[in-house]
């Protein structure tokens, strides 16, 4: 489970952003990271027993910086209302799409996801072949009830009309408009801070898995 203070933090820096505030609190957000990786070093060893090939990943290989790039944002808050993490075979950096955590207590946004998220031209073609040619077997994991029920909907963009290359009266062709393959579980401040936390984690990531192996197989 993740401690109060950790979220409390997160709560504080999203009302006073700014690089005064986050100095004078620097040791909370030291406490805070710290906190945050050793549930993401737990986290990791409890999905490997599902996905073995995850089991020598370490907390820094999926963490993303609190920092944020503002060179290109009209956002220009320095920091990150949030902690994330993307657990996946080779790391965050990684082309494979995996399992990610959302940490952000602030009217309650976190939530547990995974999926690809807006992949580049040729993988996103790939991941619409890969369903095209096998949109039953897609079906039958997005649409199983186990999955429904915690997943409802894939999320993300979808085109107006037929992507390139696939035909506009192919029977599935709303599956094939996204632009990203994305699944997401809202999470309440209160389960993050419950002790039953990493059951949660862990069930999502398993209810999700078939959906994950099925988009990178169109990396394979």
């Amino acid at each position: 489970m993740l401690k109060t203070s950790t979220l409390r933090f997160l709560t504080d820096l999203g009302k006073n952003n700014n690089r005064e505030w986050f100095d004078t609190n620097r040791d909370q957000y030291e406490e805070a990271k710290i906190d945050f990786e050793l549930f993401i070093e737990q986290l990791i060893q409890k999905l490997s027993k599902t996905t073995p090939s995850l089991a020598h990943q370490k907390a820094k290989d999926c963490t993303f910086r609190i920092y944020r790039d503002v060179r290109f944002s009209k956002n220009k808050d320095p920091y990150k209302n949030n902690f994330g993490a993307s657990i996946k075979e080779g790391g965050k950096k990684s082309t494979k799409c995996g399992f990610y955590f959302h940490l952000e207590p602030t009217s309650n946004a976190s939530f547990l996801g995974g999926g690809f998220w807006m992949p580049e031209a040729p993988k996103l073609k790939l991941i619409r072949q890969e369903i095209e040619y096998n949109t039953a077997e897609f079906k039958s994991i997005i649409n199983k009830k186990s999955f429904k029920n915690i997943y409802p909907e894939i999320e993300g963009h979808k085109l107006k009309n037929a992507p390139k290359g696939v035909d506009p009266n192919h029977p599935d062709i709303e599956l094939l408009k996204f632009n990203s393959y994305i699944v997401s579980q809202p999470i309440s401040n209160k389960e993050i801070t419950s002790k039953d936390f990493i059951k949660t984690c862990e069930n999502a990531y398993k209810t999700m898995k078939p959906f994950l192996d099925f988009l990178n197989r169109a990396e394979d």
